[in-house]
């Protein structure tokens, strides 16, 4: 179901490196130029009425250990009306960079603990991304086997905890029918600039169900 987003609602986008974009830790109020940039100028042209306050607290390297383990002062303390999450890639990208793998089973646990904490300490709306991956690199094709359990974990607690839900490796794979993957992403992970506002277009169109 859309959200209703209310007047004077805070969103956060929390995540990895996909999310963090290049923000400047040391400024509070900086998105990074990427899509948590665009939506939020997306938005505000659209209901600058509603002063809505975008916050960005995703890390680059994160995984979802990462987010429990500063999910009080990030998330919680912060009180947010919505928020948004796009965390996983990091969790099967550690498998093969550095042998430490991150079961599936293990990533749906700790995903859930931080859902649970967001139902039970806030009032906040839940937004989740599924993470995604374009074969940009040969060596990706086989990151499948890890990534794809952790999708279908993503998506059965999106169903779970009633969050908007957007299918972002659905979305990249429709987007590369006819086009490079390199249009939305170099390295198959990190989104280029069309691919940023292809996650803000889409995360607008779900979340405001326009």
């Amino acid at each position: 179901m859309p959200i209703q987003i209310e007047k004077d609602s805070v969103v956060l986008f929390q995540g990895d490196s996909v999310t963090d974009a290049g923000r400047k830790y040391d400024v509070p109020d900086d998105l990074g130029p990427g899509y948590p940039l665009f939506t939020a100028s997306l938005f505000t042209a659209l209901y600058p009425e509603l002063r809505v306050k975008f916050i960005n607290r995703a890390v680059s390297g994160n995984r979802v250990k990462d987010l429990k383990s500063r999910w009080k002062k990030d998330c919680l303390d912060l009180n947010p009306s919505i928020v948004s999450i796009l965390i996983g890639i990091n969790d099967t990208w550690r498998r093969y960079d550095s042998n430490d793998p991150t079961s599936a089973e293990m990533f749906e646990e700790t995903y859930r603990d931080i859902l649970n904490q967001v139902r039970d300490n806030t009032s906040a709306k839940i937004v989740m991304l599924e993470p995604y991956l374009l074969p940009v690199r040969k060596e990706e094709e086989t990151w499948r086997e890890d990534l794809d359990p952790k999708i279908q974990v993503v998506r059965k607690l999106a169903k779970e905890f009633g969050a908007v839900f957007i299918p972002l490796d659905g979305i990249f794979a429709q987007a590369s029918t006819h086009v490079r993957y390199e249009t939305w992403s170099l390295d198959g992970v990190h989104p280029t600039a069309a691919g940023h506002a292809l996650i803000a277009e889409n995360w607008l169109k779900t979340v405001l169900g326009k």
